[in-house]
């Protein structure tokens, strides 16, 4: 019995030491994985992805700002920032200076969009978003609003917004409902209201009763007629449409 008692102690401590191994092992796995961030501010990108690859880590530059306190070049800011601990290849973010701004904002408005987009690009600068606003009185593809605004000298970043002019708006209705009218009324209708009529289908039949005799299949399928009934149609009523829309129908 003794002897058993023994035999289950050692065997318990063996597990129990094992288990600890494992632990620790798995521990200094993990943390041996992780690298300090290095503080790469101040560098040029050839110095930065070096010390950044001596700490098994890469460098990438995600953003350039003008700057007249961080010499055209170096690197502003980096995420993460130094000492944070990462995994090893972890990918660090900059954001690299242009140095103080040397070129002004050109004023583009009254432009089209192409020219103002090649005056700008013939600057160094770049177009970095452009919306439409839909006007009347303007000709259509003409830049109503520039950001930042003509001779601007103070701007962090070589990226202009540009707002241009989509034309005349297109006057919309709203959709009348042609449900329960012949079709040949509807088509009348509708090109007198500046629509078009587009595909016109012929709902399928419901199913015979079981108890009586179905009617022979026919060769070709039924066509709709002008005394067809709409029963629905697409754009559905009360949505709005522009002129000139096409309206779809199924009729039986």
């Amino acid at each position: 019995m003794k002897s058993f008692l023994r035999f289950a102690f050692v065997t318990l401590l063996l597990l129990v030491v094992a288990m600890i191994s494992a632990v620790v092992t798995m521990s200094r796995a993990i943390h041996g994985a992780e690298v300090t961030v290095p503080n790469l501010v101040g560098m040029n990108p050839t110095e930065a992805e070096r010390t950044a690859g001596g700490a098994g880590l890469s460098v990438t530059v995600e953003r350039q700002y003008y700057s007249a306190e961080v010499q055209e070049g170096r690197i502003m800011t980096q995420i993460p920032t130094a000492g944070t601990r990462v995994r090893r290849g972890w990918q660090l973010r900059v954001a690299q200076s242009l140095g103080p701004q040397r070129v002004a904002v050109p004023d583009v408005l009254g432009e089209s969009a192409r020219a103002a987009d090649l005056n700008i690009r013939r600057r160094g600068l770049d177009v970095t978003s452009i919306a439409y606003l839909q006007t009347t009185g303007l000709t259509a593809d003409q830049v109503l609003a520039q950001s930042p605004p003509a001779n601007a000298s103070s701007i962090s970043a070589p990226r202009i917004s540009l707002l241009i002019s989509g034309g005349p708006q297109q006057p919309s209705f709203v959709m009348p409902s042609f449900i329960g009218q012949p079709l040949g009324t509807v088509n009348l209708t509708i090109l007198d209201a500046g629509f078009r009529l587009g595909l016109v289908t012929v709902a399928a039949r419901l199913s015979e009763p079981a108890n009586q005799p179905s009617e022979p299949q026919a060769t070709s399928p039924p066509q709709p007629s002008p005394a067809s009934i709409v029963v629905s149609q697409v754009p559905a009523p009360g949505q709005r449409v522009v002129a000139g829309a096409t309206v779809n129908f199924e009729v039986r």
